[in-house]
C-alpha cells in the first residue's frame, strides 16, 4: 500500500517552528492498528488520518493518534488537518472568503473555518465542548513540588490552580511570571497522583509575556508525549477559556486572547483564543491560528 502524507507545522507562519504534524490525507484503507504503527513511526505528538464521514453532509472524518493512543480531539490537529484538506480539495475557494468545514472527530463534529490573511493560511474551530472548570486544586505543596517550584511562585491576582476542560482535561497552574516558567523543572513521575488525571496533563501560565501585544504565555506537559512538554496546545487553549472566565470575569461579548507557546522548546508558537460572553457566562470557545506545509511524501506498507 502507497500512501500520501504531509507534513505541516502549526499555529506559526514559519517553518520548524509551532507543532509538526503529519497528516495522512486518504486513510480509508487502514485500520486501527495500522494507524497506530504509521503514527509510532512518525513519532510526533500527533498523526492525522483522514478518512470519509460518516454523514455525507460532513468535510471529512478524522481520527487522531499520539505515538501510543488514539485521542477524541485535538487542537493543532483539528487545524492541521483543516487547512491542509481546504488546500488539497478548494485551494481557489480560500482567499476569497472564510470557507466552512464539518469535521468528525471521535469526540463528535467539529466546526472550523479557513481563511487566508496576507499570504498565510489559517484555520479556527469551535470547542467541541463548552469549556469548564472541573474541580479545584488545593495542595500547592504538592503542586509546586511537581513542578520543582517554591510554592510563593504560584499564583497571581485572582487565579488559583484548577483541573479545566473542552474535550481534554488539563490542570492549569497559574504562576508569578516568566521566570517562575522558565524556572520549571517537572517532576513527571508525580503528575498523576497531585493532578488525579488519568492523562496527566498540565499547563503552566503567566500573564507576563514576550511580547506585550500578548496576553498569556504558557507551557504545556503532557508526560509521555514525545520530549514531554508541547510546543502548541488547542486543546488546552480551548479549556484555558473557562479558566480565563473565571478569574477575569469578563464584560458581556467577545473577547480574543493571544497565547505564547513553544518558546521553551526553541518552537514558538502563536494561539488566538476567542471567547464569547453572555450574561457574565462562557457560551462559547474558538482556537484559531496560523498553519505551514513543510513537507509531503509516501509511505509505503
Amino acid at each position: 500500500m502507497r500512501l500520501a502524507y504531509h507534513l505541516l507545522d502549526v499555529f506559526t507562519e514559519t517553518p520548524l517552528a509551532g507543532n509538526p504534524l503529519a497528516v495522512v490525507p486518504e486513510a480509508d484503507g487502514l485500520d486501527f492498528s495500522q494507524m497506530q504503527a504509521i503514527a509510532r513511526e512518525f513519532n510526533l505528538s500527533e498523526t492525522v488520518f483522514v478518512l470519509t464521514p460518516r454523514d455525507p453532509l460532513h468535510t471529512a472524518r478524522l481520527r487522531i493518534f499520539t505515538p501510543t493512543q488514539e485521542l477524541p480531539f485535538a487542537g493543532h490537529p483539528t487545524i492541521g488537518a483543516a487547512c491542509l484538506i481546504a488546500l488539497l480539495r478548494a485551494p481557489d475557494m480560500i482567499g476569497a472568503r472564510p470557507l466552512g468545514l464539518a469535521l468528525e472527530e471521535e469526540i463528535g463534529p467539529v466546526a472550523c473555518e479557513v481563511s487566508c490573511y496576507k499570504g498565510s493560511i489559517r484555520a479556527r474551530f469551535v470547542a467541541p465542548q463548552t469549556p469548564r472548570i472541573l474541580r479545584d486544586l488545593t495542595d500547592k505543596g504538592k503542586i509546586a513540588a511537581a513542578l520543582g517550584l517554591p510554592v510563593e511562585d504560584l499564583g497571581f491576582d485572582a487565579h488559583e490552580p484548577v483541573v479545566a476542560s473542552a474535550g481534554l482535561a488539563f490542570a492549569f497552574i497559574p504562576v508569578a511570571g516568566r521566570a517562575a516558567l522558565n524556572r520549571l523543572a517537572p517532576k513527571f513521575a508525580n503528575f498523576g497522583e497531585v493532578f488525579g488525571l488519568e492523562r496527566p496533563a498540565c499547563c503552566v501560565y503567566s500573564r507576563e509575556t514576550s511580547d506585550p501585544a500578548h496576553h498569556v504565555q504558557a507551557r504545556v506537559f503532557v508526560p509521555g508525549l514525545g520530549g514531554n512538554e508541547d510546543p502548541a496546545t488547542g486543546s488546552a487553549a480551548c479549556a484555558f477559556a473557562a479558566v480565563a472566565c473565571a478569574f477575569e470575569r469578563p464584560e458581556d461579548g467577545e473577547h480574543t486572547i493571544v497565547i505564547e507557546q513553544g518558546l521553551a522548546v526553541g518552537r514558538p508558537s502563536l494561539i488566538a483564543l476567542t471567547m464569547q460572553v453572555s450574561g457574565r457566562q462562557l457560551v462559547e470557545a474558538s482556537v484559531g491560528g496560523a498553519c505551514v506545509r513543510v513537507g509531503e511524501g509516501f509511505l509505503t506498507i
